[in-house]
């Protein structure tokens, strides 16, 4: 599969992962748990570069649990092959974080897609934020 243009919102961030030997199963194909390390570390780039990242979240006073990962594997890929990881965000209403995810091999072919759904909670008292925070709101207006 060519790579193909997912346009979800202008937030967007990419990484590149080489898949070392330690995330593979014994016939050198990425074990499928991996997959879901590797959009963390999309999403943690993607929050260092829009100043969301897990720390300035936790500075704000709250957590961000993730309530949902979805994971579909197209291809699979093998020790030592170059990954560009796309983590794409969703705008919404809702006071949750919706994440979408594009892996590409080296050839650009779409080897896995992905979700992941977080929601606000309060440091204080764990309770469930039902509003997005004000400073997110600023934080998350499209360009």
């Amino acid at each position: 599969m060519q790579k193909q243009s997912y346009h979800i919102s202008d937030f967007c961030a990419a990484i590149e992962i080489r898949v070392r030997f330690s995330e593979t199963d014994p016939l050198g194909i990425v074990w499928h748990g991996n997959y879901i390390k590797y959009f963390e570390e999309a999403r943690e780039a993607f929050g260092r570069k829009y100043g969301i990242s897990y720390l300035d979240v936790e500075r704000q006073g709250y957590a961000t649990p993730i309530v949902k990962s979805l994971c579909e594997h197209k291809k699979m890929v093998r020790y030592g092959e170059t990954l560009r990881v796309e983590a794409h965000y969703q705008p919404t209403n809702a006071a949750k974080l919706i994440f979408h995810y594009f892996i590409y091999n080296a050839a650009e072919e779409l080897v896995c897609t992905g979700l992941t759904e977080q929601v606000f909670t309060s440091l204080e008292d764990h309770s469930l934020a039902l509003y997005l925070p004000e400073w997110f709101r600023l934080q998350s207006e499209e360009p």
